[in-house]
This record gives C-alpha cells, sequence and structure tokens, in this order.
C-alpha cells in the first residue's frame, strides 16, 4: 500500500504492509461560497451584535493575525475584513501580527500572507515580545502571570482578533485567546504561560480546552485586555475555509473547538509500534520547532519503546532564531535535558517545545526525514532518515514479525488517541 505524507510544498510516498492503519481526519466539505459565508458569520455572531453595528467612521481598529507560521488564509480574511470595514479610513486602522516569540515576518512574507495591496495601504507591526518600549504591563492576571501586552493592540477603540482553530499540543485548540496571548505578548507573559510544570501538566495536551491550566491562564491573561470580536475559521487540507466562527472571542471560539473535536480526532484501540507522522506540510512543517508537534501526536498513540518517523521539511532549519536549536544542544541526551528544564531556577524562552520534543524521545525513538544534513539531525538529539522508505523497512525488521504501524499524513492536524478499554460484564 502507498501513502503519501505531506512535505514542505510536495509530497513523499511511502510503501507501507497493507495491515498498516491510515488515519485521517474526518472530511468535511469545503463552503461553497467562503465569502458569502464570512459576512453572513459577521452580520450574525456567536453572543455578539454584528460587527459593523459596534463601530464608527471615527474608531481605530486593530486587526490581529498569526504569523506565517500558520496556514490561516490571511490573504482572504483580511481583505474581507477592510471591505466589511470599509467606512473607517484606512490610516484608522493598523495590521498587528502576532509574532509571539517568533522572528518578525519579512516585507515579502507579508506580501505572501496579506498581498501585495494590502501591504502597500494599510499599516502592519510585527509583534516584538522582547522590546520593553512596545510593551505595556496591565498586572498580573488572577493566575499569578505578569501580562506584558503590545502597545500598539492597546491604543485603539476596538480589536479584532483573527485566526484558525486546529487542535494545539498542550493548549488544547488554536485560535481564541491565544491570538492575543501569546500572540502579542511580552516574553515574560509567554515564559510564565510555557513553564515547565504546566507544559509538564497531563491536561495540557491535546483538544482538550476543560481543566487544561494552559488554557485557563491564556484566558485568564486575556480578560485583562479582551478583544472586541473575535473571527476564526476552520480549513480543510487545500486550506479551504470549512467554517467560519465570528463573534465573542470565548463563546465564537468554543463553537469552533467543538466542532473541530468532532472531525479531527479518532480513537484506535491499541498503541502501536511504529507511527509515521507529517507536520502537515509547508508553513507548518518549516522548521523543526514547529515540527514537534506532528511528533507529539504521533506519541499520543505509539508503545512505550516504539519508534515515530517524523516527516517535516524544516526549510528555516531548526531555526536559528530562538533558543530552541541551543536548548537542545546543552545537555547530551532527552532525559538530562528533561532534568534542567525541570529545575525551578531553570528559565529560557523556547524551553516548552524543548520540553515536549524530549518527553516524546523518553516514550519512543524519533527518526526526522527532512531537507536537513544528518549532523544538524543529530545535534538535535534526532535520529536521521534520509531514506524515507529504508529506515521504515528497518524498523520493521526490528519489531517484526508484522509490526503494528500506524500513518499520520496529516500530522498535528489529526490527533489520534487510545481509547479506554469498553467493560464487559
Amino acid at each position: 500500500m502507498h501513502v503519501q505524507i505531506p512535505y514542505g510544498s510536495v509530497t513523499r510516498t511511502i510503501s507501507v504492509p497493507e495491515q498498516a492503519t491510515v488515519l485521517h481526519s474526518h472530511p468535511i466539505p469545503p463552503l461553497k461560497n467562503e465569502r458569502e459565508t464570512f459576512f453572513k458569520s459577521l452580520q450574525n455572531p456567536i453572543a455578539s451584535v454584528p460587527l459593523v453595528d459596534r463601530l464608527s467612521s471615527n474608531d481605530r481598529v486593530a486587526i490581529v493575525i498569526s504569523d506565517i507560521t500558520r496556514p490561516t488564509p490571511n490573504e482572504r480574511i483580511v481583505p474581507w475584513l477592510l471591505e466589511a470595514l470599509s467606512f473607517i479610513p484606512r490610516s484608522q486602522i493598523v495590521i498587528l501580527n502576532g509574532n509571539g516569540s517568533h522572528r518578525a515576518n519579512t516585507r515579502e512574507e507579508l506580501i505572501q500572507m496579506l498581498g501585495q495591496e494590502i501591504v502597500d495601504s494599510v499599516e502592519i507591526v510585527n509583534h516584538n515580545a522582547f522590546a520593553p518600549e512596545e510593551l505595556v504591563l496591565l498586572g498580573d492576571s488572577v493566575s499569578g502571570v505578569p501580562v506584558w501586552v503590545n502597545r500598539r493592540y492597546l491604543d485603539v477603540d476596538f480589536r479584532i482578533v483573527t485566526g484558525f482553530i486546529e487542535p494545539h499540543f498542550f493548549a488544547g485548540f488554536s485560535g481564541g485567546p491565544k491570538g492575543i496571548i501569546p500572540g502579542l505578548a511580552g516574553i515574560q507573559t509567554i515564559q510564565a504561560l510555557h513553564s515547565a510544570p504546566l507544559i509538564g501538566d497531563q491536561h495540557s495536551t491535546w483538544a482538550l480546552l476543560e481543566g487544561n491550566p494552559i488554557h485557563q491562564g491564556i484566558q485568564d491573561a486575556v480578560r485583562l485586555c479582551p478583544p472586541e470580536f473575535l473571527v476564526n475559521v476552520t480549513l480543510d487540507q487545500e486550506r479551504h475555509i470549512t467554517g467560519v466562527f465570528s463573534g465573542d472571542y470565548i463563546r465564537a471560539h468554543y463553537v469552533g473547538c467543538a466542532e473541530v473535536a468532532r472531525t479531527a480526532t479518532q480513537a484506535v484501540s491499541r498503541p502501536f509500534d511504529i507511527v509515521i507522522t507529517s507536520n502537515n506540510g509547508y508553513p507548518l512543517d518549516q522548521n523543526l520547532y514547529q515540527s514537534v508537534k506532528g511528533m507529539t501526536a504521533a506519541a499520543q498513540i505509539v508503545r512505550q519503546g516504539g519508534a515515530i518517523i517524523a516527516v517535516a521539511e524544516c526549510r528555516d532549519g531548526l531555526p536559528e532564531h530562538g533558543n530552541f536549536k541551543a536548548l537542545l544542544q546543552m545537555r547530551e541526551d532527552p532525559a538530562a535535558l528533561l532534568e534542567m528544564i525541570n529545575q525551578s531556577d531553570f528559565q529560557m524562552h523556547d524551553q516548552w517545545q524543548a520540553q515536549k520534543q524530549a518527553l516524546v524521545q523518553i516514550q519512543a525513538d524519533v527518526y526526522l526525514h527532512s531537507s536537513l544534513s544528518d549532523d544538524v539531525v543529530r545535534a538535535a538529539q534526532l535520529l536521521p532518515a534520509p531514506d524515507l522508505q529504508a529506515t521504515l523497512n528497518q524498523l520493521i525488521q526490528h519489531y517484526g514479525p508484522d509490526p503494528s504501524i500506524a500513518i499520520l499524513p496529516e500530522g498535528p492536524v489529526m490527533v489520534p488517541y487510545v481509547a479506554a478499554p469498553t467493560a464487559t460484564v
């Protein structure tokens, strides 16, 4: 049986035994008319009056978008929003790129994300979590987190946050309040919400909101600086919009999350010896940092002592910016890395991604098929798999005869889980 796996902007084809399990998300038809559905949602939002009824031509407006590491269809959402807000001069509108702790996006990337016309006609600001002069301290949340937020976000009359909803490996789901924090948060806030105890909590996991301490901490922080309106979408594999959820930033997000939970999670009866995963291609697999998500999705159904093969192009390296690369090289193995990160006096941004990777590696061997050199892969404490098929064949021999194999072609977009056994009488 041949299975195609997203890799950058192309696919890799791998031959697997016929008895292998291929797990796909439940297919959802794309909207017949994305634009029409989008405007209907703005006119009939969830737990809110229509968007245009809440604004006047004198208002200053901030539109918050997600950065290039997310597949949000900004090139459609933002023009439609600007069309809906056409009675407000563009000089009164600022687009805030919610980079979180990621690098700033280049002009070329912003054109790719938004289109030349918008880049040339609307002010766009890359958020910088490391620039105190661009941030405001609002105080501590009820969870005790110091809330530093982008000054430009606060210096307007009306705030709109956009994004898309998919399962998230420690916050439950993407979208919603995450567009504000960590999207527009200072590094101190981001670190507090990504601390080792929170990341290591068993409830900080995929497709779970209730009882998830990271999701709750984000909500508590955003209550000090809530957006007035939310527009989130759901997507299929080709980035077609399958649903639009707008209105109150909490309630509309919850409705969207419930829909995603129905279509993007799948139960299996037992763990597998070998799990092959992607990071769903570009832009999600543009670097190793992001590709940890696909590994953690595979970890949900790999057995202790099993193997994961991650297929991710990583055209942007590990990347070079941030601390992820340095963290992976600070200790000689995943166990020592976890011990360092879990020390109460240790704090370094990006530690959460290294922690998640190490937790996966404690459970299973992780092989990486990417554009990175074997030396770079080994320095990241992973096992290189330059020949994807040869690596699988070797693992089949190692775990044979007839090892159990699962393939997650969509990686973190479809989250599997091992179902609890049914009680018998």
